[in-house]
């Protein structure tokens, strides 16, 4: 599974945060942040969600009040939102 974060759609609710551990609060900046992500176009990043987190990155993604996170299974199709 792979997740996709929308930085610039973030609004800095946190509620990702909550919910699983590779998100981080930047305050300064009032957005998340996915650790271990790598920056694939401007603003927008994504990683491999580990086995053992999927469950809390779909958490993650659920949460988010603005659709920022997005997460997709194996074969690349979008299962989330």
């Amino acid at each position: 599974m792979r997740i996709e974060y929308d930085r610039d759609v973030c609004i800095g609710m946190f509620q990702c945060v909550a919910e699983w551990d590779a998100f981080e609060k930047d305050t300064d900046a009032g957005k998340a942040v996915l650790a271990d992500s790598e920056e694939v176009e401007d603003d927008l990043f994504s990683r491999e969600i580990p086995g053992d987190a999927e469950l809390d990155a779909k958490f993650a993604a659920r949460a988010c009040p603005v659709d920022a996170i997005t997460v997709y299974d194996d074969d690349g199709e979008q299962i989330i939102p």
